[in-house]
């Protein structure tokens, strides 16, 4: 894998590709349209943050890039790589329960708070993605 050098980007079977983890200085790209929502990016070493119309869809502290980035009602899956182990928050559906999987390793269940935000930990070798995987239950 590698970083996307675009920031942000769709792949072929209409997935996101977003994020360099590489860059020194905050780069950002707003007003990215796909499947009718409008993305904005901001990413770098320290920080790589997705918003969808306005809210928060992910969070890395720090920077990540993502790749295959697919979300739906029932279900949230990515690949992530970064330099470093990784603070990763998804905003989802408040106060619900979901299953979290780490390279296909059921890790447990976490429940989201009010706002709707779920925080995973995640160990990072540099090179080597991370797949990451939540079913709402």
């Amino acid at each position: 894998m590698a970083v996307v050098k675009d920031l942000i980007t769709v792949t072929d079977d209409h997935a996101l590709n977003f994020g360099d983890y590489t860059l020194t200085q905050k780069t950002k790209k707003a007003d990215f349209m796909f499947e009718g929502d409008l993305y904005k990016i901001k990413t770098y070493n320290t920080i790589t943050k997705l918003e969808k119309n306005g809210m928060m869809v992910y969070e890395s502290v720090p920077g990540t890039s993502v790749h295959n980035f697919k979300a739906s009602d029932s279900m949230v899956s990515f690949e992530t790589e970064g330099m470093n182990d990784a603070q990763i928050t998804l905003e989802l559906e408040p106060e619900k329960e979901y299953k979290v999987y780490v390279d296909d390793t059921n890790i447990g269940r976490m429940k989201t708070n009010l706002g709707g935000k779920l925080s995973i930990g995640l160990e990072m070798n540099a090179g080597q993605p991370v797949f990451v995987k939540i079913m709402k239950l």
